[in-house]
C-alpha cells in the first residue's frame, strides 16, 4: 500500500463568469488538512466578469497555502463548451506536477465547497490501489433545497442506493466495495496523471466530457472507486455554465417537484439483468475493460417504473 501523504495532487478548476463562487471554493481548498502547499490550476475561459481579478486576489490571500496558477483563454464559439474548459484546466494542472509518478489530477467545479478532508480522503483511496476516485455530490447545506425538491432528490438517492445494492449483490467489485456512492462527475473526479495522459486527456466535447474521460479510462482496465468518505458540496443553482450540466438536471428536478410529477426510472429488474451481463463478461481476462467498451453500445433501459416518493 502506497503512502497517501507522498502523493502529489493538483486541483483543476474550469471557471467561466465565476467571480461570485471562486472565493468560496478557494477558501475551502485553503482549509484542507493536506500537508504543504496545494497546487491549484484555474482555467478562466470566455469570462466577462471579474473572475480574473477575484482569482488574483485569492492567489495573494492564500499564498502560504495554495499555489494558484491562472490561465485565461477565449475559445471560439464552436469550442466554448465544457469539454474545452475542463481540458484546459486539467492540462494546465498537468504542467504543475513535478513528476507523473504517484501524482493525480483532481477535477472540481468553481461552485464546489469540499470538506477539509477532501484531498486526504482522495489520496487514501489512491493508496489502496485506485486509478480514479469519484466523489459524491451533495447539495450545499448553505443553499438548502425547497422541501418538495429535497423530497424528490431524496427519492432519487434512494433509487440509486437500491441499484448499487443490486450490483454489489450480483457483481461485486473487490476494488470498489460497499458501502459506496455512485458519483464520478467533474465536480469531484480524481485520476492518476499517467492514466490521464494515456487516455488522451479530457475529450473536447460539448457536454459529458467527465463521463467520456471515465469511460476511456475504464476501457483501459482502470479501477474506479467511490468511497463514501470522498464527497463535495455544490450549489443547486439553476443557471449553469455548461450545456447539459448539473444546472440542467436541477432545472428538471425543480420543475417536476413544483408540478408534483413523479419521474419514471428503469425498473430494478433491468439492473439485475445488466449486473448478470457484467458478471458474465467479467470472467474474461480483460473483462472490466471489455464491459466499459461494450456497455455504451447497449440499447437504453426503458423507463418503466414510477419513482417512489415518500410522504
Amino acid at each position: 500500500m502506497a503512502d497517501a501523504s507522498a502523493m502529489t495532487l493538483c486541483v483543476c478548476v474550469p471557471a467561466r463568469n465565476e467571480a461570485a463562487r471562486l472565493p468560496i471554493l478557494l477558501n475551502a481548498l485553503a482549509m484542507q488538512d493536506w500537508p504543504g502547499a496545494i497546487p491549484v490550476a484555474i482555467a478562466i475561459n470566455n469570462s466577462t466578469d471579474d473572475s480574473r481579478a477575484v482569482a488574483d486576489a485569492a492567489r495573494h490571500r492564500h499564498a502560504a497555502r495554495l499555489d494558484i496558477r491562472i490561465t485565461e483563454h477565449n475559445f471560439a464559439p464552436e469550442l466554448a463548451h465544457a469539454g474545452s474548459a475542463r481540458r484546459l484546466a486539467m492540462d494546465t494542472g498537468l504542467g504543475l506536477l513535478p513528476a507523473l509518478d504517484n501524482a493525480a489530477l483532481i477535477s472540481t467545479d468553481a461552485d464546489s465547497r469540499p470538506p477539509t478532508d477532501w484531498l486526504r480522503s482522495i489520496a487514501a483511496a489512491f493508496s489502496r490501489g485506485a486509478d480514479m476516485v469519484g466523489g459524491r455530490i451533495d447539495i450545499d447545506s448553505e443553499e438548502p433545497l425547497p422541501p418538495p425538491v429535497h423530497r424528490l432528490r431524496t427519492a432519487w438517492d434512494q433509487y440509486w442506493a437500491a441499484v448499487r445494492a443490486i450490483e454489489d449483490a450480483i457483481d461485486p467489485l473487490p476494488w470498489d466495495p460497499a458501502p459506496r456512492h455512485g458519483d464520478h462527475t467533474g465536480a469531484s473526479l480524481a485520476i492518476r496523471a499517467e492514466l490521464y495522459l494515456a487516455c488522451g486527456g479530457v475529450p473536447a466535447i460539448t457536454s459529458g466530457e467527465d463521463r467520456a474521460l471515465v469511460l476511456a479510462a475504464l476501457a483501459r482496465g482502470a479501477r474506479l472507486v467511490h468511497p463514501v468518505t470522498v464527497y463535495t458540496r455544490v450549489s443547486p443553482r439553476l443557471e449553469g455554465r455548461a450545456e447539459g450540466g448539473m444546472a440542467v438536471a436541477m432545472q428538471t428536478l425543480f420543475e417536476r417537484a413544483e408540478n408534483n410529477i413523479s419521474p419514471m426510472a428503469p425498473a430494478f429488474a433491468h439492473w439485475r439483468e445488466r449486473a448478470h451481463w457484467r458478471k458474465q463478461l467479467r470472467a474474461r481476462p480483460d473483462g472490466a475493460a471489455w464491459i466499459a467498451r461494450q456497455e455504451p453500445l447497449l440499447p437504453p433501459m426503458p423507463h418503466d417504473m414510477m419513482l417512489e416518493l415518500q410522504p
